[in-house]
């Protein structure tokens, strides 16, 4: 057996070895000691004004992503929030190409729970397609305020719920561009790509969300629904509700020449003829419109509803007398045909319907509740006796928030 020989170190090259371990094992234990912490996202202040909708010349290229925020004013801001931030972010048209959207993200009060603050993304209701109509716009008394006068009780509610709220304008409403109306990509990708610029906003809002909408936001959110898994993978969504959604546009297309009294639908079907030149540009107004209401279709891009709707605008105008005798409708109807929110989902829906709408008729929503358990949908449907078409909101309250906790318990 060979014996090694012991080797021999100088005293200098001892304390030079123990120094080095000291060193090492001091790195090491700072190292193992230090916390990992999450940093607070860094967010571009946007100008103010008006300026803060027209987006710098460089965005991100990915869907999305938050480009700026800004404290929101007038009567944007929630009550029962600790901050509403109004917020510009990208997302992708029904076309495929980067465009950028505006909206409103509020934050509850209070300590946010493990995981971050619960998200419902709403979708509103129809303001109008001008850019003054966006609901982040809105000021006191202003052009949106006939629908958000009745939508901020509920969301207040949800807030103190402990769910934050992110609050879409859809794309094209407030940012360049025409608003695609009723064109559900559109729409419901506005509606999914708030919450993950929610999530570059503020480290306390989770990927965990929910979507909810109303009458055209009804439309918009089941369009989001169908969406999620695949354009937004890294966010959980957990159930959608719909209220009074539009549906089955092309049967209520065919149905207009049975209607011989004037009313707000002559406004918001022209809408529907605006927002579908947005993505089809073969649609001609022209060709397709009836001179009594060409003479007011152009408003469509500076007015909203609430004064499209007037009885000496469209709102006089019969629904029968919309479209031009002898014009080619087939173009439109077959696009209109593709915008029909029977979706596939593999989260529950609660569907909600007031049984004396006269904007979306109940049978319109009957038909799509079958439509969608057709598709192996979880549906919930729920008609609420005497409410209308902004009434069903309040009527489906108590409803809403149980549904909403059975999938996705609030902060609080």
């Amino acid at each position: 057996m060979t014996t090694q020989p012991s080797r021999t170190w100088s005293p200098l090259a001892l304390i030079a070895l123990a120094i080095a371990a000291l060193f090492l094992a001091g790195s090491v234990a700072t190292v193992q000691a230090k916390p990992k912490q999450n940093k607070k996202p860094s967010v571009t202040k946007g100008p103010a004004g008006l300026k803060f909708y027209s987006p710098p010349k460089k965005t991100p290229k990915a869907h999305g992503k938050l480009i700026w925020a800004r404290k929101a004013g007038g009567v944007v801001p929630l009550s029962s929030a600790s901050s509403t931030q109004n917020v510009l972010y990208t997302s992708k048209s029904p076309l495929g190409k980067r465009v950028v959207v505006s909206g409103s993200v509020s934050i509850p009060k209070g300590k946010a729970p493990a995981g971050g603050w619960p998200v419902i993304s709403y979708a509103h209701g129809t303001t109008g397609i001008a850019d003054k109509c966006a609901p982040s716009r809105n000021r006191a008394n202003g052009p949106a305020t006939p629908y958000i006068s009745y939508t901020d009780g509920i969301l207040n509610s949800w807030l103190k719920a402990g769910y934050a709220i992110a609050r879409t304008d859809y794309q094209g409403l407030g940012t360049p561009g025409v608003h695609p109306f009723l064109i559900g990509k559109a729409e419901g990708r506005s509606v999914l790509d708030i919450v993950s610029a929610a999530r570059d906003l503020s480290p306390k809002i989770s990927k965990r969300y929910l979507i909810a909408g109303h009458s055209q936001g009804g439309h918009a959110a089941l369009f989001a629904a169908g969406e999620s898994s695949t354009y937004s993978p890294s966010l959980k969504l957990r159930g959608t509700i719909a209220y009074a959604p539009a549906s089955h546009l092309r049967l209520q297309a065919s149905l207009l020449p049975s209607l011989t009294t004037p009313s707000s639908l002559t406004a918001l079907a022209s809408l529907i003829v605006r927002g579908a030149l947005a993505v089809d540009s073969s649609i001609n107004p022209d060709a397709l419109l009836s001179d009594p209401v060409l003479a007011f279709y152009t408003q469509t891009d500076s007015e909203c509803l609430s004064r499209l709707a007037e009885s000496d605008n469209l709102g006089g105008i019969a629904p029968s007398e919309l479209i031009r005798d002898g014009a080619d409708t087939s173009g439109l109807f077959d696009l209109l045909d593709k915008q029909n929110p029977a979706v596939k989902t593999s989260q529950p829906i609660l569907l909600a319907q007031g049984t004396n709408d006269t904007t979306t008729f109940p049978f319109l929503t009957d038909s799509l509740n079958g439509e969608l358990v057709a598709l192996g949908d979880s549906v919930d449907y729920r008609k609420y006796e005497g409410a209308d078409h902004g009434g069903v909101i309040d009527a489906a309250a108590a409803d809403s928030i149980t549904f909403f906790e059975s999938r996705l318990p609030g902060g609080r």
